[in-house]
């Protein structure tokens, strides 16, 4: 008796749905194609989405390249049509899914709806941003996460979670918003002011450190490193429980009042 062998299906989303018409929109005999001639640092020639989106994944292209790319995909699809904001979408395709599955991670019951609203982030932009500013992948790339993110954000609290305790108990310590745990810090004098703002403009904010560094005149990862050190600090402080109680501008933790 022949065995049968069933494949696992993925269920179909935004984002897979986008894939299947990207693959019909580049298959022979006439795919949709990229006239690259245009755009400094990019091969002289025309060719197919497909082959554009390969390339761009397996070969490295300076900031500029990449930015002068999406300017000119970013209008034909404003200009061309509706086969053009699927193709430009097609090349996205590769960040896109990687940002919903980073986003959607340890939630599957959320991952569809994170699909649907990275997409409709990543075409509102693709529909609406300033062209002429700089870093314009990289802000493309940004309005996708964040309506992604606000999936998260909103279904978290539509309802109490599944695995809440009949009791109640204290939060972890130490508690509030994380701005208030970097106020903290700074104001015991772990990192600056400016370091402060950094971590929670760009962790918990909109801003891009690409944006800060330029408006500061220092290159990114300058300010990545910079970054990284304030967070190390923070993190070292918050393993002490040197920002559980009420802090001094000394550094030191005030003592707690005698009940």
């Amino acid at each position: 008796m022949a065995t049968t062998t069933r494949r696992a299906r993925t269920a179909d989303t935004a984002l897979t749905t986008a894939e299947t018409a990207f693959a019909l929109l580049t298959c022979e005999p006439a795919p949709l194609s990229f006239d690259a001639r245009p755009v400094p640092g990019m091969p002289d020639k025309t060719m197919p989405l497909d082959q554009l989106r390969k390339m761009l994944l397996f070969e490295r292209y300076d900031s500029d390249t990449v930015n002068a790319l999406w300017r000119q995909l970013a209008l034909h699809a404003r200009e061309w049509g509706p086969a053009w904001v699927v193709g430009a979408i097609g090349v996205a395709l590769p960040a896109l899914t990687h940002l919903a599955a980073k986003i959607s991670r340890g939630r599957p019951r959320h991952a569809e709806d994170v699909d649907s609203e990275v997409l409709a982030g990543f075409l509102q932009a693709l529909r609406t941003a300033d062209l002429d500013t700089p870093r314009l992948w990289l802000r493309l790339c940004w309005a996708a996460w964040r309506a992604g993110v606000a999936v998260i954000k909103d279904r978290d609290t539509e309802e109490l979670p599944l695995d809440l305790s009949n009791g109640s108990r204290s939060p972890r310590m130490p508690y509030g918003h994380p701005d208030l745990l970097l106020g903290r810090a700074a104001a015991a004098g772990l990192i600056s002011g400016e370091a402060a703002e950094l971590i929670s403009a760009t962790r918990f904010g909109d801003s891009l450190i690409e944006q800060l560094a330029a408006e500061r005149g220092v290159t990114a990862s300058s300010l990545r490193m910079r970054r990284r050190r304030a967070e190390r600090a923070v993190a070292a402080a918050v393993i002490r429980g040197d920002l559980t109680g009420p802090v001094l501008t000394t550094g030191r933790r005030e003592p707690a009042l005698a009940a």
